[in-house]
């Protein structure tokens, strides 16, 4: 027991010690690990890099489909429902201040990512004044309306900021 303790003493100083200069006493001192404690150390190692793995997972928003009174339509993975602007132009938004206050666009930090019966071909991107990145889907920028809970659809073919507001259905039109 206690020279496992002492093999585990041993391995935490010598991975804190990483990168410092090299101290010939403290070293002459030291007691060399048992075999068990190299093994626990290798896997110590092993399991840090792991996060690593996970950091570079896709960081793109993902858009998927949900059913509603209008049929099937976009929504993101949070329920919120997504809407198309009348007034955009193809791959270009014309919702900015006030309009971009009641209708958020749809940003993503990736290449956005299809769910559901999205079609991955579909979706793209579109840059904002600010240089922040909006989903588009069939060129359409993205947006969802602030007063609406997850689940709710309250703003299809609405008139609003001067133009209607339409939800998306699979296939990248607006719904009837």
């Amino acid at each position: 027991m206690r020279t496992t303790i002492l093999a585990l003493i041993c391995g935490t100083v010598a991975l804190a010690g990483c990168g410092d200069s090299d101290d010939g006493q403290a070293q002459a001192t030291a007691t060399p690990p048992d075999p068990p404690a190299t093994t626990e150390r290798v896997a110590a190692t092993t399991t840090t890099t792991a996060p690593k793995a996970k950091a570079a997972a896709p960081t793109g928003k993902a858009i998927t489909t949900g059913k509603s009174e209008f049929g099937s339509m976009l929504f993101d993975t949070k329920k919120q429902a997504i809407y198309i602007f009348e007034n955009d132009e193809k791959g270009k938004s014309n919702c900015y201040g006030e309009c971009a206050r009641l209708w958020p666009p749809v940003y993503t930090k990736g290449k956005p990512r299809a769910r559901g019966d999205v079609k991955q071909s579909l979706l793209g991107t579109t840059k904002r004044r600010d240089g922040r990145l909006q989903v588009t889907y069939r060129g359409q920028p993205l947006y969802f309306y602030v007063n609406e809970a997850p689940g709710e659809v309250r703003c299809h073919n609405v008139f609003l900021n001067g133009g209607l507001w339409w939800v998306v259905g699979p296939n990248g039109k607006r719904r009837a």
